[in-house]
């Protein structure tokens, strides 16, 4: 247990001294590249900004049973089963009536366990849809669970478009969660102006081109839209194109007019619809709406056959550049509103780490007084083998560029006291075998052998529970439950490698001495 082979030993050496370049990688500054890494402050030590946002699924869950509407009409229709008279009542409820012969048929149609217009039966045991036939009436009511499943979907779809606007903005290390079945955090540490972020998250972003008519008031498939100026407009139903087509947006600067504009590109479906429309509609005015207000409607002077196009309007760079990012990343699928929202000043955050600073420092040398006076000489190996475990601690979580948390520092306050306790372990024992056995190496052996079994029980019963709280956690508890992780990882590395061998070196020179321990 005592031996290291010459390969082991510089294994260890250049394992050791490579994390400890990496965690000294925060406090000095290093030129190249690969090594340069740093550990990210979270929002409770940098500052910044939290949000909590709540997503308005009401027009979500509309627009899916109105989808659901026109899918049960032609499905009836193929099979031959007659209705009529079918709506949407409160939203999320469908009703129609049907001869009462056909009772039976839509029974079957609805409630069978492997219906194609009504699913989820077979892998949640519940319908899409509750069905109740009263006479020549039938109602079908959305169940809890096909709510819950459009409110997740929109909820995952929400959190993907909200990173990569914050992504896009450049924030660093955000942390972007969700919260219940329709809210989602968004922390921004570094940020103390959230603004921007504030009126690009309040944007559906819901992008389209429609014709403006030549009617003077509304009529049937006409609406009336606003431009940012207040100006009305009379405007087409009919959608041309949609934001869902666009590949890529950037501002620009237009040469011709000298005016900040935003360049756009399509896919192939959407290059082929905007062509077709533009050909058959030189002359007439395009309105371009986002969030149904009309940015701009200019005149189609020829066919726009290549894919790409311009949205001008009084833009700003600045403007130009939001509204750009806004269509990449593309549109929200409902309303998102914020319903809280604190800022963390970097004042209280740099706080928050001399705190947490002084607690460690406290607590290290603590145990490093203890370690000495209790183990002498070997106290003082613990007490270099609880530098190294810092240091690789700190080298692993640089090298993930990992966010560190208040909790954080706690889980590194913890992993000093159990580092020190598996020293203490060992050498506790040492002492147990020491008392039947006269050679000094075999003592030292059979005490790192027999107390192994106890430190890994130990440390890993602790490790599952970081596991666990890495999994159901979230912001800080997450932040504490790495630390802790990495920290059993590390102590249980920097006791049987790092103080084993300097214990082996200095019992095998010293191996002739009657009291070592």
């Amino acid at each position: 247990m005592l031996y290291f082979s010459k390969l082991k030993i510089v294994s260890v050496i250049i394992f050791t001294l490579l994390l400890s370049y990496f965690a000294l990688s925060n406090f000095f500054s290093f030129d190249d590249n690969f090594f340069k890494r740093n550990i990210n402050l979270g929002l409770d030590l940098q500052g910044g900004s939290y949000l909590l946002l709540e997503i308005d699924n009401e027009p979500v869950v509309i627009q899916q049973v109105q989808n659901k509407l026109i899918d049960i009409k032609k499905y009836l229709k193929n099979k031959n089963v007659q209705f009529k008279n079918i709506q949407i009542v409160d939203n999320k409820n469908i009703k129609f009536q049907i001869n009462e012969n056909d009772a039976s048929n839509i029974e079957e149609i609805f409630n069978n366990k492997d219906s194609e217009i009504n699913p989820y039966f077979p892998k949640f045991k519940t319908h899409q849809f509750n069905l109740t036939i009263d006479s020549n009436n039938v109602q079908l009511k959305l169940s809890d669970y096909g709510l819950v499943l459009i409110k997740s979907s929109s909820q995952e779809q929400a959190i993907e478009i909200v990173r990569r606007r914050v992504d896009e903005v450049g924030t660093n290390e955000p942390n972007i969660l969700k919260r219940g079945s329709d809210r989602i955090l968004v922390e921004l540490p570094g940020l103390n102006n959230p603004d921007r972020i504030k009126s690009l998250l309040g944007k559906t972003a819901n992008l389209t081109f429609k014709f403006v008519t030549n009617n003077s008031e509304e009529s049937f498939g006409t609406e009336k839209l606003l431009f940012e100026d207040g100006t009305e407009a009379i405007v087409s139903k009919r959608i041309v194109l949609s934001g869902e087509n666009l590949i890529d947006a950037k501002p620009r600067m237009d040469t011709q007019n000298n005016q900040t504009v935003v360049s756009f590109n399509l896919d192939r479906v959407g290059t082929k619809k905007f062509a077709k429309a533009t050909s058959n509609n030189v002359g007439k005015k395009l309105a371009i709406i986002l969030d149904n207000k009309i940015i701009s409607a200019p005149t189609i002077q020829e066919p726009i056959v290549g894919g790409s196009g311009q949205i001008t309007g009084d833009f700003t760079f600045q403007s130009a550049t939001d509204m750009a990012l806004l269509l990449r990343s593309g549109a929200l699928p409902a309303p998102l509103n914020i319903i809280e929202e604190r800022t963390v000043g970097p004042d209280l955050g740099q706080d928050s780490i001399n705190s947490g600073l002084i607690s460690l420092v406290i607590g290290f040398c603590l145990v490093i007084l203890f370690m000495l006076v209790k183990y002498k000489f070997f106290g003082l190996i613990a007490n270099i083998t609880l530098i190294f475990n810092l240091f690789l601690l700190i080298g692993i979580l640089t090298l993930f560029e990992a966010t560190l948390t208040l909790p954080g520092i706690a889980g590194i306050i913890l992993t000093v006291g159990m580092a020190v306790d598996a020293n203490v372990l060992i050498y506790e024992r040492i002492k147990e075998e020491k008392k039947n056995e006269q050679n000094q190496l075999l003592a030292f052996d059979s005490g790192y052998t027999k107390s192994r079994t106890t430190i890994l029980d130990a440390n890993i019963t602790t490790l599952i529970a970081a596991v666990i709280l890495f999994i159901l956690g979230s912001g800080p508890v997450k932040g504490f439950s790495v630390t802790l992780g990495v920290g059993i990882l590390t102590t249980l590395f920097s006791v049987y490698f790092i103080a084993r061998l300097i214990t082996a070196i200095y019992v095998s020179k010293n191996k002739n001495k009657e009291k070592l321990l």
